[in-house]
């Protein structure tokens, strides 16, 4: 049965990183990986917190359990303006905006035109 320290070695390996690389960059000590490894040791909670840190994609479930994928599904990135928008989409937007645009001046003459006629129904009456 893999343990914990088996699930981390598989995610150095898959990140293309040696075991001084991936110390270095959760900043354990040289070797502290590969000692674990060697030992089967349990990787401690504050070690493995910064791990997730460093390695937000790394999926903790499984690093922990073993269920589910390595790693977590790739969120998209917030849009935070038009401008990051795909050409198609924007041209989406603008033709919506559009119609939108086309329907209330519709019913702006409409109104218009109805207050036009009634004005025009009232000066015929007064004559």
């Amino acid at each position: 049965m893999l343990k914990t320290i088996d699930r981390l070695w598989q995610f150095i390996q898959y990140a293309g990183l040696s075991a001084r690389q991936f110390d270095l960059s959760i900043g354990a000590s040289n070797g502290y990986t590969l000692r674990m490894k060697k030992n089967h040791a349990s990787i401690g909670s504050d070690v493995i917190e910064t791990i997730l840190r460093t390695y937000p994609q790394l999926n903790v479930v499984w690093l922990l359990t073993g269920e589910g994928d390595m790693l977590l599904p790739e969120k998209q990135p917030a849009i935070s303006s038009y401008e990051q928008l795909p050409g198609e989409k924007q041209a989406e937007i603008e033709r919506l905006i559009e119609q939108k645009v086309k329907e209330r001046q519709d019913e702006q003459l409409q109104y218009l035109l109805k207050e036009v006629t009634r004005e025009i129904e009232r000066n015929q009456g007064k004559k």
